[in-house]
């Protein structure tokens, strides 16, 4: 499984990924910091990423585009670092391969995490 971490998000993460057996890579290593949204999407539907993302817009982008692909997963906390959220993280990645490969937009909350299938429908 290869994840794509945003931006929003500290690059230990995509270390942290690695060292629990993840292919993981930063943004800043492979494209622009101000790079829009929609170039990120498609950079990880082409290499065949998942995006690992803070930022709620990618969710909206695949509601109003029905798109198939790519899998993201939205952490939604304020306590981002890798430290307090890693293993329910990986721990999600792990449980949910099947979706993250079919496509999926997953959520991560400190207590929980939610799954829906892409594309996305009312």
């Amino acid at each position: 499984m290869k994840v794509l971490v945003d931006m929003n998000l500290s690059p230990r993460w995509a270390a942290e990924f690695r060292s629990r057996g993840f292919e993981s890579v930063h943004w800043s290593q492979v494209g622009a910091a101000t790079a829009p949204d929609e170039e990120i999407l498609q950079w990880c539907a082409a290499h065949s990423h998942i995006l690992f993302t803070h930022d709620l817009d990618f969710g909206a982008i695949l509601a109003a585009s029905k798109g198939i692909n790519p899998s993201v997963m939205q952490l939604r906390t304020e306590n981002v670092v890798p430290e307090a959220m890693l293993d329910r993280v990986t721990a999600a990645l792990r449980q949910l391969a099947s979706e993250l490969a079919q496509g999926a937009l997953v959520t991560i909350e400190p207590d929980r995490h939610r799954v829906r299938l892409l594309p996305l429908t009312r």
